[in-house]
């Protein structure tokens, strides 16, 4: 499905009281979460012990 047909699918699904600002902050997370799950599958992830010293570092 291209982004335009997804985009249409999801405004035909609003409700008719629907605010611009609630249509763009579910587009943002929906990206957002689509973004991190290609990067999971892609393997752009760090683990949990690297996570761990990056913060050590950053809040020592």
């Amino acid at each position: 499905m291209s982004t335009k047909e997804e985009v249409i699918r999801f405004i035909k699904g609003l409700i008719e009281n629907v605010t611009l600002e609630d249509i763009l902050e579910e587009q943002y997370v929906v990206a957002k979460i689509e973004k991190g799950l290609r990067d999971l599958n892609t393997g752009k992830t760090f683990s949990h012990n690297d996570v761990k010293e990056k913060l050590s570092k950053w809040l020592s």
